[in-house]
């Protein structure tokens, strides 16, 4: 039996669906939107992930026997309300940026439409995946991009959750890694997953050379060798006497990365290895990996700083009511006023302008009411960023599953290509592309 989702929720939008219920607003009709005020660590763009598997979530979120009767016992909501959860069924609609899009400050990434009882409820689970996938894919971004044409292997199991490590090998493979150390995550995304040896394999044996022959044996040729258990210069020699000059390739996982691999790469040439590949390792982020942009290095494989988000776990994202229905059935825009937390009130559409080819800001078209909103149509020259995900309650079943990640990966690689030269620096600095909002009567005036 496929597990509940129902309880990855704070305890306060339960409480507020209990009055609501109480009051008479429940069923309200409202839009609620997930944007981000700022993109994580002054970065230039963001990468939005996790939609796939927050629909999978979306559809296993049911109150069973067992969530009913934690409710209950907690005594955190009436029995009116348990009734109400019982029988639960999301039957809204949920419109967004496809999985894998970029994305910058106010962009409207996730639109939640239905009941407030509905909608309200799932605040949490929905920043909870998009926030962590999100940020992971936006350091995943910058990383391929600084590696160019060279792979990248995700191997940052050991530094995560289990279940995070899980989600942070699909974002990233979403971003432009190709491939993961992670099992679990192969089998689940369907992503390719890669691993040799560590460096107990060498320590277990009685020399360097004994585990070499070992692994070889067991992998072949083909196989990567780790050559910094001891000194690197005589782990190369080792490796290439025990596997010939078609050794597929070693791995360096310490020492002045730039300074070793230049020194390796002339002596595996030296000893006549000279189709030997190179993968570095060692605490990479996207400022190593573009400090090795000129070294003769094949391929890296980053840990730790991936599935971290290289120094912004979250990518901030909040969930926001901005527009719902009064007692006469009109829709009106809401939006909070707080100093430094405002919103934007209204629904909202969203296109990236573009100019041969390249991107040139954001426009996000705001309406108060519900059916004036823009389409493609009235914005030729620019491409419609938001797609159905849930329509009243059916979920779009390609986006899920491995099929779902290959469509984000191939959809991210495209779109990413549009990004103006200034998006690619690593440096902290304002977005790449401006957000621009105007009104749709505005904009239907223009027209």
């Amino acid at each position: 039996m496929t597990a509940s989702s129902a309880l990855h929720t704070d305890r306060y939008e339960l409480t507020m669906l209990d009055a609501a219920l109480r009051d008479g607003t429940a069923q309200r009709r409202c839009v609620f939107e997930v944007f981000g005020r700022r993109l994580p660590g002054a970065r230039r763009f963001g990468v939005v992930a996790g939609t796939g598997r927050l629909l999978t979530l979306l559809r296993d979120f049911r109150f069973g026997d067992d969530e009913l009767r934690f409710l209950r016992d907690e005594k955190i909501v009436d029995a009116d309300t348990l009734d109400y959860l019982a029988g639960y069924r999301f039957t809204g609609n949920l419109t967004g940026y496809r999985e894998g899009e970029l994305y910058f400050p106010g962009s409207p990434i996730l639109t939640v439409e239905g009941t407030f009882a509905e909608a309200v409820v799932l605040e949490t689970l929905v920043l909870s995946v998009l926030n962590h996938d999100s940020a992971i894919a936006s350091a995943a971004a910058r990383m391929s991009l600084a590696a160019g044409d060279r792979p990248l292997a995700e191997m940052g199991s050991r530094r995560a959750g289990e279940d995070s490590a899980i989600a942070a090998a699909r974002a990233a493979y979403i971003a432009g890694f190709s491939a993961t150390s992670n099992l679990a995550a192969g089998r689940r995304w369907g992503i390719p997953t890669m691993g040799t040896a560590a460096h107990a394999w060498t320590l277990l044996h009685d020399s360097e050379e004994d585990a070499f022959r070992s692994q070889i044996e067991a992998l072949g040729t083909d196989t990567t060798l780790l050559v910094d258990t001891f000194d690197i210069r005589t782990g190369v020699e080792t490796a290439v006497r025990v596997a010939g000059t078609g050794l597929g390739g070693v791995r360096i996982d310490s020492g002045d990365l730039p300074t070793v691999a230049a020194d390796v790469r002339a002596q595996l040439d030296s000893l006549g290895a000279t189709g030997t590949r190179i993968t570095v390792t060692s605490d990479l982020d996207e400022f190593a990996i573009a400090a090795l942009a000129a070294s003769p290095v094949d391929s890296y494989g980053v840990g730790t700083s991936v599935v971290t988000g290289s120094g912004s776990p979250t990518a901030g994202m909040v969930f926001k009511l901005v527009a719902r229905q009064d007692d006469a059935g009109a829709w009106i825009g809401v939006a909070k006023a707080s100093t430094d937390k405002a919103s934007r009130g209204g629904r909202k559409a969203a296109f990236r302008t573009r100019e041969d080819g390249v991107a040139t800001s954001e426009l996000v078209v705001v309406s108060d009411g519900y059916e004036e909103l823009d389409d493609a149509a009235a914005h030729p020259d620019a491409r419609a960023l938001q797609v159905p995900l849930v329509v009243r309650g059916d979920i779009d079943a390609a986006a899920e599953g491995p099929a779902g990640v290959a469509a984000a990966r191939a959809h991210h690689l495209r779109v990413r290509e549009e990004l103006p030269v200034r998006a690619l620096a690593l440096s902290r600095s304002d977005p790449a592309l401006p957000t621009v909002f105007t009104e749709a009567a505005e904009v239907a005036g223009q027209v």
